[in-house]
């Protein structure tokens, strides 16, 4: 009998096959408390969970391997396309991934789209789908009048994308060179160049940055622009230069994209388009902490399914004390990520509809946006490469799966801002909105009087913020992304012990076990060795 690829994969990967959501323990118990509809959605999310633990696991790891995007630039009379090609098993997977990105848009929560993108969590498929729905969220807050490209996006007419990254300023948008020039009916952008532009080849539409001749320099000055990928004439719009060589994302094309004379229309007010710009980033930015924790729960799949497998010195993996170390550390960084990234996705699903200039809910959410972006990063680059450590000498082999997750995993520090860039908006959001202060609230009704390591973290978070605002600015721009990491830990602290309310007593050790590692400077205790619930969980992997 002929082998089937399935029964390949099989050999590879010890996630495949699973149900992803049945075999993650951490996301059904948080999701359910932060996303009171969850069970309404229960049978959706186990038949997205079998979906992701089967089909889409095997195309993620054929695209990545065998079969990524390619540029197309010419057609055969010589005319320039600059159009990507998918593998038909791409095209298929992204079809049915489509729906992924509605229901924000159709009265539904934040939740529901990121629980799904949880699931998904290949870095290169979800990218494709975050890029498309960014799209669609300024057309739906402020440009009315492009509807018809909002329904395309959403209903799998179109693909979108969003490039601001220019190759003279990368995370300083206020460098952007790109001019906008109002002819007739329609802007023009000249001196373009995108130079991280995702989704080039494949978008039929991107959301860019570009300054109106006339407007002060700075970010300030950049408006938002819809840029359709072809003109009024059907004639190509931009060109694509070429595409980007990764060392993970393979399934998403990066490219750099030239405009020069390029129409695109304007999206609400010209002088508003950097906050306009800024709330899409803030989407962005939590799809990558969620993005980050979903590439963090298959490594940790994979590594709680290898330790009950695998035996060393007579003894099964599970049964060492270093390794039911490590295996404590994966768990309370997992929990503790995804904690702070959906109490984040909770604080925006509240103020999300908020407009310019905006009030404390939508600080609030921006705040924990950055905390979450930085520190779900951190954790997932460490979940994966102690996952690889865990394999031994099989976890370096780029054959089975666990490999991958790392290289996925250490894209999550740089998309949407480095942690730097993260710091610094943090510290532009406390000086010039306040924004510390929803956030010290918001802490103090999950914190007060919870015991000792809350009080600890609590003590923590507020004497970083309190250095912060005593320094002079050079000094505070130097300490921000040490304050970054720890108001993020008593963030995840928080969002653990909240849970705990409907999650159970097991998040309320793991927030304890948190706060000593990260915010008050201690070990695990040595009683933590025999608490295997803590480190292997029953229901899950």
């Amino acid at each position: 009998m002929p082998l089937h690829q399935e029964e390949v994969v099989e050999w590879i990967s010890y996630a495949y096959g699973k149900n992803h959501y049945e075999a993650d323990p951490e996301l059904r118990d948080l999701l359910r408390h932060f996303w009171p509809g969850a069970g309404d959605r229960e049978a959706e999310l186990l038949a997205w969970g079998a979906y992701m633990g089967r089909e889409v696991y095997e195309a993620a790891y054929h695209i990545d391997q065998d079969a990524g995007p390619e540029l197309v630039m010419h057609d055969l009379d010589g005319n320039r396309v600059d159009r990507v090609r998918l593998s038909p098993v791409q095209r298929e997977v992204l079809k049915r991934l489509r729906p992924i990105v509605r229901p924000p848009y159709e009265g539904g929560s934040w939740h529901h789209h990121f629980a799904l993108g949880y699931l998904l969590a290949d870095g290169g498929l979800y990218c494709i789908l975050t890029i498309t729905h960014q799209v669609a969220y300024p057309i739906h807050k402020y440009a009315p009048g492009l509807a018809s490209w909002k329904e395309r996006v959403l209903y799998g007419e179109a693909f979108g994308a969003t490039w601001m990254t220019e190759i003279q300023g990368g995370s300083d948008l206020g460098a952007n060179r790109t001019v906008a020039r109002r002819e007739g009916e329609v802007w023009r952008l000249y001196g373009g160049d995108k130079y991280f532009a995702s989704g080039a080849g494949l978008a039929d539409v991107a959301l860019v940055t570009a300054r109106p001749e006339g407007a002060p320099p700075g970010p300030k000055g950049l408006a938002l622009f819809l840029l359709p990928r072809l003109d009024r004439e059907g004639r190509l719009n931009y060109r694509v230069r070429r595409l980007k060589r990764k060392s993970g994302t393979r399934a998403v094309p990066s490219g750099e994209v030239e405009l020069e004379g390029s129409e695109a229309y304007l999206i609400g007010r010209a002088e508003e388009g950097i906050y306009y710009t800024l709330e899409t980033l803030t989407v962005s930015r939590l799809a990558n902490a969620i993005a980050a924790m979903g590439i963090a729960a298959k490594a940790l799949l994979e590594t709680r399914e290898r330790v009950r497998r695998r035996q060393s010195f007579g003894r099964f993996l599970a049964d060492h004390p270093l390794v039911r170390y490590d295996l404590l550390d994966l768990s309370v960084r997992q929990a503790g990520g995804l904690a702070l990234a959906l109490a984040a996705v909770e604080a925006f699903d509240r103020a999300w509809h908020e407009r310019p200039p905006y009030g404390e809910a939508y600080h609030l959410a921006r705040f924990l946006s950055h905390l979450a972006k930085n520190r779900t990063a951190e954790h997932s680059a460490e979940i994966t490469r102690l996952a690889m450590e865990l394999f031994g000498g099989l976890g370096f082999l780029e054959e089975y799966a666990v490999a991958r997750w790392h290289r996925e995993s250490l894209i999550t520090p740089i998309w949407e801002g480095p942690s730097n860039i993260q710091a610094l908006d943090l510290l532009e959001a406390m000086q010039k909105k306040g924004a510390h202060r929803p956030f010290l609230a918001w802490l103090e009704a999950r914190l007060k009087g919870r015991g000792e390591e809350a009080e600890g973290a609590l003590a923590a978070a507020r004497k970083t913020l309190d250095r912060l605002a005593a320094l002079e600015p050079e000094a505070a721009r130097f300490s921000a992304k040490t304050a970054l990491g720890r108001l993020a830990d008593a963030a995840a602290v928080a969002g653990l012990l909240e849970a705990s309310a409907t999650a159970g007593p097991r998040y309320r050790e793991l927030a304890g076990l948190y706060a000593r590692r990260f915010l008050l400077g201690e070990d695990y205790p040595p009683e933590a060795l025999g608490a295997r619930a803590l480190y292997l969980p029953e229901g899950g992997a």
